[in-house]
């Protein structure tokens, strides 16, 4: 009996903790974090304050929260899916749970992401992912170091242009495709234009 008590009251847990990151999303949507009481959060769901403070705090301390729970999410995908240049199957890998992630929380991460969101926090993916590629493409290209630090960021960015439009929208693509098509943009791309950059050095080094 215990056992199932201990189920049920998870399960609670669960549910106002999802329902509160559902309401601050929205609310994400309409103004800065900094202007968000938690009165306005707590009428928005339609639950009491006081059960908001059997799980936070304040608002910040519940972003962070949020954060830190992402944070793991990626950095576990990562510890599973560790890049190396002659495993390209992992980064595709990586790359479908990074999407699964974003997907299973697709309001707060749109939220996160949008005018109203938290650059920094999208900046910590981002070197996140960049500790992860990187090493790789200098691996496999030790000479274009710069070439392919430039050609990163290019991309990188354009990564998460595609990611809002992906969370924003109304589009129906699933994790697996944006994976593709994402993973392609990053590894492909560099590893594309630094062999050209070689090529046309090799080249020109023989004129």
């Amino acid at each position: 009996m215990e056992t199932k008590k201990g189920e049920k009251m998870d399960r609670r847990v669960r549910k106002t903790r999802a329902q509160l990151r559902a309401g601050l999303a929205r609310l994400m949507q309409q103004k800065n974090i900094k202007e968000i009481t938690v009165k306005e959060l707590v009428d928005e769901i339609d639950i009491n304050r006081s059960t908001f403070y059997l799980h936070y705090t304040d608002i910040y301390q519940m972003l962070q929260s949020i954060e830190g729970e992402l944070m793991e999410d990626i950095l576990e995908a990562i510890k599973e899916h560790p890049l190396d240049p002659g495993m390209k199957e992992e980064g595709y890998s990586f790359a479908i749970q990074l999407f699964r992630i974003l997907a299973a929380n697709k309001d707060i991460c749109a939220a996160l992401m949008g005018p109203n969101g938290d650059m920094a926090f999208v900046e910590k993916i981002e070197k996140l992912v960049e500790d992860a590629v990187l090493p790789e493409l200098f691996t496999m290209f030790p000479q274009n170091v710069n070439d392919i630090k430039y050609a990163y960021a290019f991309c990188i960015n354009g990564c998460v242009g595609m990611i809002k439009c992906w969370l924003t929208g109304d589009s129906d693509d699933t994790p697996e495709h944006m994976a593709y098509l994402t993973h392609n943009i990053i590894s492909e791309a560099p590893r594309n234009f630094a062999a050209k950059v070689l090529n046309s050095g090799q080249e020109r080094a023989t004129v």
